[in-house]
């Protein structure tokens, strides 16, 4: 089974959770993104990895024309709702199913660490950018300044995935997106960082919304619900803070490039 196909089986479980939580708390990195790419009115743009298409709402009502491409047809349905007069598609983001240059602006969100060669994720993505277009990727920020990614490790740890196996944070180390699209023909030229407090009134909340994300449920297929939930309970009442939040403090960057 390809990587896009594994990924879609795990995310489409639990699509309007996903959407209705973890997204939504997503949201200001969209916002942040589209502002620097303050696409025109009849723009076009691809949404690689789309998910359930809050960002491809956003973006279409600032007027662009907007396309959105996942692996898992669950979350399109979704993004679907939301978004009625989007072209919106099944398939692999390593090998996108649109012609050369045929948007003005190309983004992925939290999406390209999952591809099984982000290299070639990237070099798609350029590829149907036009020239004088620009291309964002957005992704999880450093991870020392990550709280959650603490709780990636303990799930990792919990249940050690293959070698090769894509994690979450995967490509944030500093200049490694930057580096891939460079080597993907694109000019870097610029970016910016964005608070993501992710924040839950109690741990059922928590529960809920970290049980419809991809990662989680494939150590749920591995070792159980209930290994699960000790190592949240546990990892979230460390974290919580002084007002009585279980909330984790991150930060997730994007990185713009233009196609000479």
């Amino acid at each position: 089974m390809g990587t896009a196909q594994a990924q879609a089986q795990l995310w489409g479980r639990h699509p309007q959770v996903w959407s209705q939580t973890m997204e939504r708390q997503m949201r200001p990195l969209y916002r942040a993104t589209l502002d620097a790419l303050a696409p025109p009115a009849g723009a076009t743009l691809l949404d690689a990895g789309c998910g359930s298409g809050q960002a491809l709402a956003d973006a279409a009502a600032r007027g662009a024309t907007v396309t959105g491409l996942d692996a898992t047809a669950e979350l399109l349905e979704v993004a679907r709702q939301r978004t009625p007069t989007a072209d919106l598609r099944v398939g692999d983001i390593q090998e996108l199913p649109f012609g050369n240059g045929e948007f003005d602006f190309v983004t992925s969100f939290n999406a390209i660490q999952y591809a099984a060669d982000p290299a070639a994720a990237v070099s798609e993505l350029a590829r149907v950018c036009r020239r004088g277009g620009q291309v964002a990727i957005g992704i999880w920020g450093d991870p020392q300044r990550c709280e959650t990614d603490g709780l990636f490790q303990r799930l990792r740890s919990l249940a050690p995935p293959p070698p090769g196996t894509p994690a979450p944070l995967a490509c944030s180390d500093a200049g490694v997106v930057e580096d891939l699209l460079t080597k993907a023909g694109l000019s870097v030229r610029g970016g910016g960082e964005v608070p993501i407090p992710i924040t839950f009134d109690s741990l059922d909340d928590a529960w809920e919304a970290h049980y419809s994300t991809g990662p989680q449920q494939k150590v749920i297929d591995a070792v159980g619900e209930e290994s699960v939930r000790e190592v949240l309970d546990a990892v979230l009442t460390a974290d919580r803070k002084p007002d009585g939040k279980y909330r984790q403090d991150n930060v997730m960057r994007f990185v713009l490039a233009s196609k000479p």
